[in-house]
């Protein structure tokens, strides 16, 4: 199997994956459309391996395995900076929600104290 066989497959297999995640409401809009372009480039390069190595003359990377490379790891640190703020945001909005909670039930106590004690 050749190389470009190989990751022709794999996105297809990827992008087949993430709409298949989309559509049974796993996965959010905003996190499958950065995953369905990103396979969906890597399907354009492996059936169109000379775009690959035009893009890689025209910025000047001698081997396009090289760029290839630097641009997934410059895509996973960008996913992993997207990821952490969502996480940051999720955490700051439930620490919020339980000191509502912690209020709300503060209030049913005294509440339930001046019903009795009435």
């Amino acid at each position: 199997m050749t190389p470009n066989v190989l990751a022709g497959l794999a996105s297809l297999v990827t992008f087949v994956f993430v709409f298949s995640l989309l559509r049974r409401g796993v996965l959010r809009e905003q996190y499958a459309v950065l995953w369905l372009l990103f396979s969906a480039t890597a399907l354009f390069f492996a059936v169109f391996p000379a775009a690959l190595y035009w893009v890689s003359r025209t910025i000047g990377v001698a081997t396009p395995a090289n760029l290839l490379f630097f641009v997934t790891v410059v895509l996973l640190v960008l996913v992993s900076v997207q990821l952490s703020f969502e996480l940051s945001r999720h955490e700051a909005r439930i620490r919020r929600l339980a000191e509502d909670v912690a209020l709300l039930d503060q209030q049913i106590r005294e509440l339930r104290k001046d019903r009795d004690g009435s």
